[in-house]
């Protein structure tokens, strides 16, 4: 087992890693051949250009002036000098509300730390029971800082009970404050925010097929009768996945053109030649102008036979829409309420800003959505439960012990202290960092082969199955793995009734794996986040191999953004950490201290500098964070039941029930209280909204700005004139008569067209729409 000083010496060294990084990378983003990598955000917005410095060749690439090398760590308080208003301008609301989730760390576990060592860390150091009455039971100085060194039925285990109150209350407080906070900051953005197309566009699923009319008509008409003040226009949704495909290779093609073409002009006395077989390093020679030129006629022509087969074939329209209204008041009684009698036919959401739309999924059929969620509920079960087995097979080796029974040879290096202190203090952190390299790839294309219709939900699906997978994993997994199988040897020479206080005192003694988890993914994991090392080979190697225009410059340096299925589940385990262990092991909590302050002060820095902003859910996900801190305290308070009950303490459990039974009621009224706010649109303020904004602008006509709003990205990327084919193309079909007799009945003239149909009695005339 690691001792303190073991402890000690991985802190250490994964200091002095984390300085490391930080060092190297305060020395690169000084260069100017790194500028764009570490400060792409600003070169995307474009309020910054590449540093020019006059001189010798040398001061192009490298910064030769040794004083800003002084000055090294003044990136940490530029990034906390901008104000969170001025953040949310500049990155939007959903990244700033993300950094506060790791200052809700920080005010919780600040004065909890301080609570804990002032109270608990006496209260167990001054017992003597794991030298005395566990001399078989392999233990570490940590352990005797925890609450396994207090003697069975102790009256000290009402400290850990008052304290245990006292933590939950505090963090309650803070959790309520917050949430009250982030629900005022959605509804101010909502309220402040520029027109946008989704605060006036609902998407429509499931639109019952009619063979009578076209999904065009069913919708426009369904609309114009039960929406007829209200109701503006409307775009139905196309599989168009293949098309998008076609148009990606002619990107790809157009821009090699560009390159060879770029090429020709500096050297005319040379056509540019190259093979046609993978990657052009084997097969025929050709004039690549000419090959390109012809291949982009090719994918040209298959783009235009394809386009015209997805607007004209029935096969190829879903039964969805995205309906857009005259006002958000419209637009949000529609999402927020039942359409049809049948509660299965036209079910209405507010529609992802169309950034945030996932086109693929759209042509998923509705009835199919529910079958794939099943399969994939199943294939998580399975991935969860059977990933513990290597987990917990690699955590057994991953140790002292297991190294020296699995490979003999290497027991004199590995008995070498400076050796075993760097075993015990990274491998198992290590370890199980590499297993879950490759994890949220899996579940992001799981949440896609769901159906999710927007980037922002398959994140925030994402992010809910790897908590899940950490809670289970990584957290008990690596317990009950971790604990129990280490006395293993213990547990069979020991009688039965011997058992349980074994375990209750085996349980906190794997807070040295979980320190040691924290020092190298949270330290060492955080300096090297900022570092963007790989980021900064794979921008070099396109610089020098792939880039051909400024296009291309711009996609090698583009920063990506900020990952929340892969940031938020990851700061979850850390909360869940400290909850449990704020009361079993207080020793662990200046290492999450630690965590959460350098994490915040480097991710400031990135959301400024760096990560674009790919959506904006206006922090749709906040009540999501809010449940995942519940669930931490409600596992600390189950372990801590479990452990006293090993204690002989069983009058200790009302207690403790009663505390957990609080906090499920403090989650029930915080759920009822704030997080309508984050799935509704309050009709107060759309209609102050809707109002100031006729004010304002009394003379804008809406229809325009939204008319082509949710088309198919592929269609828009096309010139204008085919986009008025394209447009021609899809109203055709609206000014095909109907067959239905209610039609007539229709009392407004179809938006869809800017005309009435011509089953419609007489027109109404085009006005602006505020």
């Amino acid at each position: 087992m690691a001792t303190l000083s073991d402890i000690g010496v991985a802190a250490g060294i994964n200091l002095l890693s984390a300085f490391v990084f930080l060092l190297a990378f305060a020395i690169l983003r000084l260069q100017p051949f790194n500028d764009r990598v570490y400060f792409p955000k600003w070169y995307l917005k474009g309020l910054r250009s590449s540093p020019s410095r006059s001189g010798t060749f040398v001061k192009k690439f490298v910064n030769l002036d040794f004083r800003s090398y002084l000055r090294f760590l003044n990136w940490m308080p530029e990034a906390l000098k901008m104000p969170e208003l001025e953040l949310i301008d500049h990155a939007g609301l959903d990244s700033a509300v993300y950094l506060r989730i790791y200052l809700i760390g920080l005010k919780i576990f600040v004065p909890i730390t301080f609570l804990a060592w002032a109270v608990l860390v006496p209260v167990n150091y001054t017992n003597k029971t794991l030298e005395l009455q566990l001399k078989n039971v392999t233990s570490s100085d940590i352990d005797k800082l925890s609450i396994s060194n207090v003697p069975d039925g102790s009256d000290r285990f009402w400290t850990h009970i008052v304290m245990a109150y006292a933590f939950t209350f505090w963090t309650c407080y803070v959790l309520l404050k917050e949430y009250e906070k982030v629900a005022n900051m959605r509804l101010q953005f909502l309220v402040s925010e520029k027109r946008r197309p989704d605060q006036f566009t609902v998407l429509v699923r499931n639109v019952p097929p009619d063979s009578d009319e076209s999904v065009s008509e069913t919708v426009e008409h369904f609309f114009l009768v039960n929406h007829p003040d209200t109701y503006l226009t409307h775009q139905v949704v196309c599989n168009a996945n293949k098309l998008a495909k076609l148009v990606k290779k002619r990107k790809s093609k157009q821009n090699w053109l560009d390159y060879y073409q770029l090429k020709y002009s500096r050297n005319n006395a040379k056509r540019p030649i190259m093979k046609t077989g993978f990657l052009g390093l084997w097969g025929e020679k050709v004039d690549a102008i000419d090959h390109h030129v012809t291949e982009i006629e090719k994918l040209s022509n298959e783009i235009a036979e394809e386009r015209e087969r997805v607007l004209k074939d029935p096969k190829s329209i879903m039964p969805a829409a995205f309906v857009s209204f005259k006002s958000r008041w419209g637009a949000a009684v529609c999402a927020q309420t039942q359409q049809s009698r049948n509660p299965t036919l036209w079910l209405t959401d507010w529609a992802p800003e169309p950034r945030d739309v996932y086109w693929q999924n759209l042509s998923i059929p509705y009835v199919s959505i529910a079958v794939r969620r099943l399969i994939m509920a199943v294939a998580f079960f399975f991935l969860t439960f059977f990933f513990m087995i290597p987990i917990a097979s690699v955590q057994a080796l991953a140790t002292i012990e297991g190294l020296e029974k699995a490979a003999p040879f290497l027991k004199a290096l590995i008995e070498i202290p400076f050796i075993k202190s760097v075993i015990q203090g990274f491998l198992p952190g290590i370890v199980l960092k590499l297993f879950l390299i490759f994890l949220p790839t899996i579940l992001m294309i799981m949440s896609k082969f769901e159906g999710f219709t927007s980037i922002s939900s398959l994140e925030r699906r994402s992010a809910t199955r790897y908590y899940l997978f950490n809670l289970v994993n990584v957290f008990l997994g690596s317990v009950i793995a971790g604990s129990a199988l280490d006395q293993l040897n213990t547990f069979i020479k020991q009688s039965a009734n011997e058992i349980p206080k074994t375990i209750g005192v085996a349980v906190p003694m794997r807070a040295t794996f979980f320190i040691t988890y924290i020092m190298v993914d949270g330290w060492a994991g955080i300096a090297a986040e900022i570092l963007m090392l790989k980021p900064l080979i794979i921008y070099h190697l396109k610089n020098t191999f792939l880039v051909k225009t400024e296009k291309d410059r711009e996609e090698a340096m583009d920063p990506g953004s900020l990952s929340f299925n892969v940031g938020e589940p990851r700061i979850q385990l850390y909360f869940l950490l400290g909850m449990v262990y704020a009361t079993v092991t207080p020793v662990l909590l200046p290492f999450i201290l630690v965590f959460f302050g350098l994490a915040y002060v480097v991710f400031r820095h990135q959301i400024i500098n760096v990560y674009n902003q790919e959506y904006e859910s206006a922090a749709a996900f906040w009540p999501d964070v809010h449940g995942r801190i519940i669930i931490a305290l409600l596992v600390s308070h189950v372990a801590l039941i479990g452990l006293l009950s090993t204690k002989h303490l069983a009058q200790a459990a009302p207690l403790l029930i009663t505390l957990a039974v609080v906090t499920i009621w403090f989650y029930r009224f915080c759920k009822a209280r704030y997080e309508p706010a984050f799935v509704r649109y309050p009709l107060q303020e759309a209609v102050m909204k809707d109002t100031l904004e006729r004010a304002r602008d009394s003379n804008f006509n809406l229809k325009p700005y939204l008319q082509n709003a949710y088309i198919h990205p592929v269609f828009k990327e096309e010139d204008d004139d085919e986009e008025e084919e394209v447009v021609k193309l899809e109203n055709e079909s609206v000014l095909v008569p109907t067959k239905r007799q209610s039609r007539r009945n229709t009392p407004v003239p179809s938006k869809m067209s800017g005309a009435s149909s011509q089953s419609l009695p007489e027109a109404v005339p085009e006005h602006s729409v505020p």
